[in-house]
């Protein structure tokens, strides 16, 4: 097998990484032992996401799937972030090298294909009582931190703060169409975008979805629901960094891609409820909440519930070059 061939088959894993509505927001090039990660722009989501910080978190998301699918095959990475300053859409490059002994991230490999984005309510019994701290060194491991919310009066303060953030984004007729764009019929021959049964729709109602989203009053609906999952959840909690630029972006996404993993590989599933940081005028009390230092970036729910099928990912020749 030649290098390039290599690089597919690492590739392959990279794009199993969750993304914001499922844009896959990331291109590679590939060059002998090197790949390069970039962002690609034209997957972005203007309104929802203005700055582009959820698309970095989802490029890194996947650069961590890359990198564990690189030591699980018996290789080692030399990896550098945001390589060139007047190139800010060249998000990493990755170096394969001789794998350092002991270094195998085996049980997130195997998580790779099993995790989904379970956004269905979770069952109500405490998950082990050692996950959390586990999920929180994989946070801290990039250089990110993830603090869940254990106080009830907490809880239902950053629940009321994501109904507050369902309401607000469903009073913009432009998020609305945003939103719109990226659903899709439970057959819809597209290989991204959300489709209805991620949600437990049919196929009657994912093909209606998207009128429903660009032109019916669903703000209340969606906010008494998202409350629900929040208060409902047997873990709810933030995920930030230090910083809020570019580079933190890609730390908070690397460290969001070994947490989930850390969770499949316990069984746990898990899920976003990000209104409240989408909203600017929300975010800080994120912050509060969490009773952190920086920047929240993510929040997230964990828990066990139905099994989903897994959203569709895009060919690998539409997202690598130089074959």
């Amino acid at each position: 097998m030649d290098v390039n061939d290599q690089w597919w088959t690492l590739l392959h894993y990279a794009t199993m990484a969750p993304s914001s509505h499922n844009t896959q927001p990331w291109r590679f090039r590939v060059q002998k032992g090197t790949a390069e990660l970039r962002a690609d722009r034209s997957r972005a989501l203007p309104v929802v996401d203005p700055d582009g910080r959820e698309l970095v978190i989802s490029c890194g998301a996947a650069l961590l799937h890359l990198r564990v699918a690189v030591h699980h095959f018996g290789f080692g990475e030399r990896t550098v972030i945001l390589p060139d300053a007047d190139d800010p859409d060249l998000l990493a490059r990755i170096e394969l090298t001789q794998r350092p002994s002991g270094s195998s991230d085996d049980a997130l490999f195997e998580a790779i294909s099993q995790r989904r984005t379970n956004r269905l309510p979770f069952e109500p019994e405490p998950l082990p009582r050692d996950l959390l701290p586990e999920v929180e060194d994989a946070a801290r491991a990039e250089g990110a931190w993830l603090t869940p919310i254990r106080a009830d009066a907490d809880r239902r303060r950053l629940a009321e703060l994501i109904a507050e953030g369902d309401l607000i984004q469903a009073g913009d007729p432009n998020l609305r169409r945003e939103m719109a764009e990226w659903v899709r019929a439970n057959d819809s021959a597209r290989r991204d975008g959300l489709r209805g049964y991620s949600f437990g729709h049919g196929r009657l109602a994912s093909l209606l979805a998207p009128i429903y989203i660009k032109y019916a009053g669903w703000g209340e609906t969606q906010a008494a629901s998202d409350r629900e999952l929040a208060l409902t959840a047997p873990v709810i909690a933030v995920l930030g960094t230090e910083t809020d630029d570019a580079g933190a972006w890609m730390q908070a996404g690397q460290a969001l891609g070994r947490v989930l993993l850390v969770a499949q590989s316990r069984g746990i599933s898990a899920s976003f409820l990000n209104q409240p940081i989408q909203v600017a005028s929300l975010r800080d009390s994120v912050r509060v909440i969490a009773g952190a230092s920086g920047y929240p970036q993510l929040c997230l729910r964990f828990g066990r519930g139905r099994e989903v099928r897994p959203s569709p990912r895009r060919p690998l020749e539409d997202v690598i070059d130089n074959r």
